[in-house]
């Protein structure tokens, strides 16, 4: 049976679910692997159109519309005693050098970039992510400098955006690879309440399938922009349920090696 069908039948059938457990561990990790890269695919899409639209804005923005600023000793120093906001279509772009705004004004917005009087913050697509000025030592950057650097990495963006989706990739993977062995560590509870004689091998290869409905309905909700009100219960109870359903039908289940 290949990837795609296994894919399918995982989204509604536990009894085909219960038949993938005499199958090889290979196989389980290959489709462990692509259930990860289906669910990371809306987040890597809006990570790079949002980096490439955002600093082709952010240039645009600061050579036309920001004042002059300078970065001295992780401070943001500018004339104006207020926050400075610039919209544009796709993103928005705040100078507080004042101390004003924080970490709670970040996390309300979106598509957003914070300079904040001690750091560089973004939100995007619900990810947020800081950099103290700190980290540039005692270098002053100034408008003209920060230009240079944004071109800079404008032209580093073929390499920079592989190697994050690359990294993006593998973390998620990692996380996947840890729910699935927590979910079959569950399991071996539920197989000793449904009186079921099942080896953790088997009761692994169950949970890798048992989290395809909740993780692809999940990731149709983050391609939407949807948040889902207790999203981790929910992700959760649907895995167990799925496995114990599982657990369930493999009296009645048989089954030819792949």
């Amino acid at each position: 049976m290949n990837i795609f069908k296994q894919l399918i039948m995982s989204l509604y059938s536990p009894k085909d679910i219960a038949a993938f457990r005499l199958q090889g561990i290979g196989k389980t990790i290959l489709f462990v692997f692509f259930l990860t890269l289906l669910s990371v695919l809306p987040s890597i899409y809006y990570f790079s159109t949002s980096l490439m639209t955002g600093l082709d804005a952010i240039e645009e923005t600061v050579q036309s519309e920001i004042p002059t600023f300078s970065i001295n000793n992780g401070e943001l120093i500018m004339k104006e005693n207020a926050p400075i906001t610039i919209k544009n279509t796709n993103m928005t772009i705040i100078f507080d050098s004042t101390g004003t705004l924080d970490q709670t004004d970040v996390s309300r917005s979106e598509n957003t970039i914070f300079f904040l009087k001690n750091e560089l913050t973004y939100n995007f697509t619900g990810q947020t992510q800081a950099f103290p000025y700190s980290m540039l030592g005692d270098t002053a950057i100034t408008k003209e400098d920060f230009l240079s650097m944004i071109n800079s990495l404008d032209s580093l963006l073929p390499v920079m955006i592989p190697i994050t989706v690359i990294v993006i990739y593998l973390i998620s993977a990692a996380i996947k690879f840890i729910e699935i062995t927590v979910l079959a560590l569950f399991g071996l509870a539920l197989k000793n309440l449904l009186g079921k004689d099942i080896q953790y091998n088997h009761l692994f290869r169950m949970a890798a399938y048992s989290v395809t409905l909740p993780t692809i309905f999940f990731t149709i909700m983050d391609s939407l922009h949807t948040i889902v009100p207790s999203g981790f219960i929910i992700h959760w109870f649907v895995a167990i349920m799925m496995l114990m359903l599982s657990i369930r039908e493999i009296h009645s289940v048989h089954v030819e090696k792949d």
